[in-house]
């Protein structure tokens, strides 16, 4: 599994899992239940994680990537 987004933020990461799941991207939430808790214990765990299977890397980096804008 490779980590393709670590947030703070459950609405974040959540989000990030909803757009690759829709994309056809298998992804896991990892310390997710932890930071519901409290904002403390995501920051005890290093952050929530968005991990998908090592072949599908690239993908989900490309669809989490924000586009860089070519305007001069």
């Amino acid at each position: 599994m490779k980590t393709v987004l670590r947030t703070f933020s459950a609405a974040e990461a959540d989000l990030a899992w909803s757009r690759l799941d829709a994309a056809g991207i298998p992804a896991s939430l990892v310390h997710d239940q932890a930071a519901l808790w409290t904002d403390c214990y995501s920051v005890g765990t290093g952050g929530i994680l968005v991990q998908v299977p090592d072949p599908y890397e690239a993908d989900a980096r490309g669809l989490l990537t924000p586009p860089t804008s070519t305007a001069s």
